[in-house]
């Protein structure tokens, strides 16, 4: 991964202490939930690939959120990552990382957060100029106190853990030195989403966006 698009990268998970990691089941709901979460001073969004409406989310929000900086989650193979770029993501997550993605992510332009959950697999992607890596799955990989394990060894990598992270348990990981942000889905719930309650949304976000832990 060349240097301009990890500093691209970096760029984006600093922006905001979490990233709202979003399954949209309808394309109606993209926009107004993308503008509660960015009101609420969440701007960096995940848009997971995991329903037949998520490209079309991402379009939507692309076009029409002011401020948004949206990414593609849950990007498996060169094709979801080349139609990512196609619609102008900022950037893209995978849960893990294989040979053919790492391969297709040289030849575009939007940065790739590969996800690790060893020492091994962080050392690998390294190897490829992977300075930022996603933690998946952050709790039941060994949460915050695994995490933080391997800032000492592997002082060269930022993480962003996602993956049964809970606003309780948030700080926890945003006070290690090896992580740059985190996902988290809990200011945006099935539940919230169902019942158009974009307000609560907003609210839930503001709060999140308060959650940096200070400097020392």
């Amino acid at each position: 991964m060349s240097e301009d698009r990890q500093q691209g990268l970096e760029k984006v998970l600093s922006a905001a202490p979490v990233i709202p990691v979003l399954t949209i089941e309808t394309l109606d709901d993209a926009v107004p939930l993308a503008r509660a979460l960015v009101k609420g001073g969440l701007a960096v969004l995940e848009i997971t690939l995991r329903t037949k409406a998520a490209l079309e989310c991402i379009r939507a929000i692309v076009a029409e959120v002011d401020g948004a900086i949206v990414g593609a989650g849950t990007v498996l193979d060169g094709k979801k990552l080349k139609e990512a770029e196609h619609l102008g993501c900022a950037f893209a997550v995978s849960p893990g990382a294989t040979r053919h993605l790492l391969e297709a992510a040289e030849d575009v332009m939007t940065p790739l957060l590969p996800g690790s959950a060893t020492a091994s697999e962080c050392m690998a992607l390294m190897e490829r100029g992977y300075r930022f890596q996603k933690f998946f799955p952050a709790e039941a990989a060994g949460g915050a106190a695994y995490l933080g394990s391997l800032a000492a060894p592997l002082p060269q990598v930022m993480f962003c853990p996602t993956g049964g992270i809970t606003p309780e348990i948030a700080t926890k990981y945003l006070k290690l030195a090896n992580v740059i942000t985190i996902g988290g889905s809990w200011m945006a719930t099935k539940k919230l989403v169902a019942a158009k309650n974009w307000a609560g949304i907003e609210a839930l976000a503001r709060e999140a966006s308060k959650l940096r832990a200070p400097a020392p």
